[in-house]
């Protein structure tokens, strides 16, 4: 599959997350935070979209010749099925959360049912690590070294500001984007060094 197919399916899915989003205020008469969340998937695939529109040429040739490959492809199999998974319980967690759990197990339960999906995203990604050549692997492997190192970095910077009260961030917040950074600046990590190696 093109990356060009992929910015079209982003563009779907970011259109259709929003007419889900409008379906949900004037015909279902969804509250506002749910609403919210699916203005917000439907605006972050539009983003991603326009995002596939910037990257360089190089890196869309490279994508589409990876795409082709047996374990490329294995791996896309299993990462929309995932990733489906994960929108749908993460929303489920997030409506029983604010509709209120008495049980602090059962809502601690609920709470962390998004994380499923993202361990069996792991699973996924380490078999597509071992199924590639040694070339991708280098750069994957590094890719995630640079990724965890950096934001390890600003995560210990940020509690040393927070211990001296220069900034003032939500734990809870700071705590559910450390895996979102680590995705985004493995992206970035993983496309300068195939750059530099390819």
């Amino acid at each position: 599959m093109t990356l060009r197919r992929w910015m079209w399916i982003f563009v779907a899915i970011g259109l259709a997350a929003l007419g889900l989003a409008g379906a949900g205020r004037w015909l279902l008469h969804w509250p506002d935070d749910a609403v919210g969340m699916w203005v917000g998937i439907g605006a972050g695939y539009l983003l991603g979209a326009a995002l596939f529109l910037l990257v360089p040429r190089w890196w869309r040739q490279h994508c589409d010749e990876m795409y082709a490959q047996p374990a490329s492809r294995r791996y896309l199999r299993a990462l929309w099925p995932i990733m489906i998974g994960y929108a749908l319980t993460l929303f489920v967690s997030i409506w029983l959360v604010k509709r209120g759990i008495g049980p602090v197990p059962l809502r601690a339960l609920v709470a962390v049912l998004p994380v499923l999906p993202i361990a069996l995203l792991m699973r996924a990604a380490l078999r597509y690590l071992r199924e590639i050549d040694e070339l991708q692997q280098r750069i994957e492997t590094e890719a995630i070294g640079i990724a965890s190192l950096l934001v390890a970095l600003l995560y210990f910077a940020g509690g040393l500001l927070q211990k001296a009260k220069v900034i003032d961030i939500d734990a809870a917040a700071a705590m559910i984007w450390v895996f979102p950074l680590l995705c985004f600046t493995y992206g970035i990590a993983k496309m300068a060094l195939t750059r530099r190696y390819l």
